[in-house]
């Protein structure tokens, strides 16, 4: 290959990355028409999306949470279905069953009729309040993209991204999740009651006559080159061996475990959730422009990741210990050690 042929190749490609950010920041802005006053929220969203994992959403209901997931939907054209959790919902309601159809010679047979997680973007809706058997069922669909019925396993599609959304658990007729799909989600995203000024914009743009039009902005064959490219984000030794620092700072038992940690946390972070830090932080480093992974990276993403894996023990909620803090501050001690 000549050297004009390589730099050709090189601008093609530099193009190309360019076009899938103005369509990343075309999506997020079309979602902003509609999703009013939840731009950090629509971001980690985005940002779950193309680092290929998948987010829980928790808050009150009639906070737009819901509303949110439609609208990614809408802006990245991705095929859609919603499953509403309810305490009646089988396993077979959301992977699909066997059924008896006839055939043209007017004989019965058994056919795999597909279940709703057979789609490219799905919505748990309240998935907390279902049991934990029926939660479980999304299991290997999360973790592996397939499930696994009639004795056989079937791929789902691709993207396949699983946008959950829950109550808080003080709430009536809630199950806790449990830890290991819990662990499975990239993001907890924690959607709040927004203040008077951002009630007021919501109230103008949802009351009137008109209506925002959202139209498509990105295509899942650019969400599949994204999460491609995501991971291709180089990531600094020293970064990569203080996120290992990191996560075994916040896990009681460990050598190296802080002390706090060892008195008021029950889980840390585990190897999954090491994972997830990493592929969020160079997917955020991704939409924000840069071409490699940075501490501000890191930093503004891991609330999010860290906040539903790392789970104090009854004498840290005795003590009302703030969790956030003490990663943050566990975060900062492992990057200064580089």
């Amino acid at each position: 290959m000549t050297t004009a042929t390589r730099q050709d190749t090189s601008d093609a490609e530099i193009a190309e990355l360019e076009r899938l950010r103005a369509a990343l920041q075309s999506a997020r802005e079309g979602m902003a028409d509609t999703v009013i006053g939840q731009g950090d929220a629509v971001e980690l969203m985005l940002i779950g999306l193309i680092a290929g994992g998948h987010v829980l959403l928790e808050g009150p209901p009639g906070v737009g949470k819901t509303l949110m997931v439609r609208s990614l939907a809408r802006v990245t054209g991705l095929s859609f279905s919603r499953i509403q959790f309810t305490p009646d919902l089988m396993p077979a309601d959301i992977t699909g069953s066997m059924v008896l159809v006839p055939d043209s010679e007017g004989r019965n047979r058994l056919e795999f009729r597909m279940g709703p997680v057979f789609a490219q973007l799905l919505l748990a809706d309240e998935i907390n309040r279902a049991t934990p058997r029926t939660q479980s069922a999304l299991l290997e669909a999360m973790q592996e993209g397939t499930i696994s019925a009639a004795g056989k396993s079937m791929a789902l599609p691709s993207p396949f991204f699983v946008l959950a959304t829950q109550n808080p658990i003080e709430m009536e007729g809630t199950y806790t999740l449990p830890e290991a799909q819990i662990d499975r989600f990239l993001f907890r995203i924690d959607i709040s009651y927004p203040s008077a000024e951002v009630l007021s914009g919501i109230l103008n743009a949802t009351t009137g006559i008109d209506t925002v039009e959202q139209s498509q902005m990105i295509t899942p064959d650019d969400i599949l080159q994204l999460q491609k490219l995501v991971r291709a984000v180089p990531l600094a030794e020293p970064l990569r061996k203080g996120v290992a620092r990191f996560c075994l700072l916040t896990q009681p038992g460990a050598s190296d475990a802080d002390a706090d940690v060892t008195r008021y946390i029950r889980f840390g972070v585990s190897p999954r959730g090491a994972q997830s830090l990493v592929l969020a932080a160079k997917a955020h480093a991704l939409l924000s422009g840069a071409n490699h992974v940075s501490v501000e990276d890191m930093r503004a993403v891991l609330q999010p990741v860290v906040r539903h894996r790392v789970q104090p023990n009854f004498e840290g909620r005795a003590a009302d210990v703030d969790v956030p803090a003490l990663m943050l501050r566990l975060f900062d001690r492992a990057m200064r050690a580089n």
